[in-house]
């Protein structure tokens, strides 16, 4: 059966990055006999441009009829003045909602080659082996009210809503479960039960799931601790599952342990396995074009969709020992470098992939 992919390069550094993973896509087809069709689509600033909406419609119908998604990154200064339901941004938040995608698995993991890239002493970071499940459709990035209203004393006030509700939880925590199961079967759940009442029920309901995951190790921490112990001693951490903010900036957190925030990819699925997959970065507007960026958090994107949703665990391998062996022949891209490496371009790093791809089908 053929796999139909729908791929969304976006903004800034997203078209460079796509670019590579869509080499390596094309080496799948040609010599690994990965049966599979793509089309391109605008969606962010560049959706806004080609058809005045973030997400056009053209580009959610194809994403709803593909088997997977992949996405690079969306975002640029051009765009800030546009009203905020047209910023490149909302068509990310839609995509991720019409799609129903609310788990994101988000891996930090340190590379053995890149442990001197680390702000952290190696041996708090060699091994490095985290994923942050976070909740993608719910908190407070969705729930109303919200908006900026002006006062009866004329000065301004910005408001959001964060709201969950029993359902939400229970999936988000049935997936983070699950996860656990197929890793060292440990799960910490993030929340701030001391002070938010929303945080209080996630915790009630999370320990409830688990009762049916009587194997898994589960424990609680309020998210500043988490932030601390992220830094303070990251390889206690196996999964970690959270909300939607507290998972946007852990994650974040946890990518830098590992070097760079370039190497890692993500995953956003709904129910069923369908996801979109993209790099953890943003669009890097301030280094789109210059061809520096790293796309390896990309190509790993494309092995996650492999293994996640188009269940060909062996063609991620094949993607996944092809970037090993690319570090170990020391080549990097700016963001990685390290004593004694060579420096090398997005266009070249995605052909060194392509190649040592090659030596492995020869």
């Amino acid at each position: 059966m053929t796999n139909k992919l729908a791929i969304l390069p976006g903004d800034g550094i997203g078209i460079e990055i796509v670019r590579e993973a869509i080499k390596v896509i094309d080496v799948l087809q040609k010599e690994f006999g990965f049966d599979v069709e793509y089309e391109i689509a605008p969606i962010g600033g560049a959706g806004y441009d080609a058809a005045g909406e973030p997400l056009p419609e053209a580009t959610l119908k194809l994403a709803r009829d593909a088997d997977a998604v992949l996405l690079g990154a969306v975002g640029g200064p051009q765009y800030d003045d546009l009203p905020r339901d047209k910023r490149p941004e909302r068509g990310l938040l839609a995509i991720r909602e019409a799609l129903a995608l609310f788990s994101n698995l988000r891996p930090a993991i340190l590379y053995a080659q890149l442990a001197d890239a680390s702000t952290l002493k190696p041996e708090v970071v060699s091994g490095l082996d985290i994923m942050i499940v976070r909740e993608l459709t719910g908190g407070i990035y969705f729930g109303q009210p919200r908006g900026i209203r002006t006062l009866d004393d004329g000065q301004r006030e910005g408001f959001n809503t964060l709201v969950y509700s029993e359902s939400e939880i229970e999936r988000i925590a049935r997936s983070a479960f699950e996860t656990a199961m197929k890793r060292d079967k440990k799960l910490c759940s993030v929340d701030k039960a001391n002070v938010l009442e929303v945080s209080e029920l996630w915790r009630e309901v999370v320990e409830r799931v688990g009762l049916a995951y009587p194997e898994v190790e589960l424990s609680h921490m309020y998210v500043d601790n988490a932030a601390m112990q992220l830094v303070r001693a990251p390889k206690q951490f196996d999964v970690m599952v959270t909300g939607n903010m507290f998972g946007d900036i852990l994650s974040d957190a946890a990518a830098m342990l590992t070097g760079s925030i370039g190497m890692l990819p993500s995953a956003s699925l709904d129910e069923n396995g369908k996801g979109m997959y993209e790099p953890i970065h943003g669009s890097a507007p301030d280094i789109a074009g210059q061809d520096i960026a790293n796309p390896l958090a990309t190509i790993l994107s494309v092995a996650m969709m492999l293994r996640h949703s188009l269940d060909e665990a062996n063609l991620a391998d094949v993607i996944e020992k092809a970037v090993g062996k690319v570090l170990d022949q020391g080549l990097r891209t700016a963001d990685i470098e390290t004593e004694g490496s060579t420096v090398i371009g997005t266009a070249a790093m995605g052909d060194a992939v392509v190649a040592a791809m090659q030596e492995m089908g020869s």
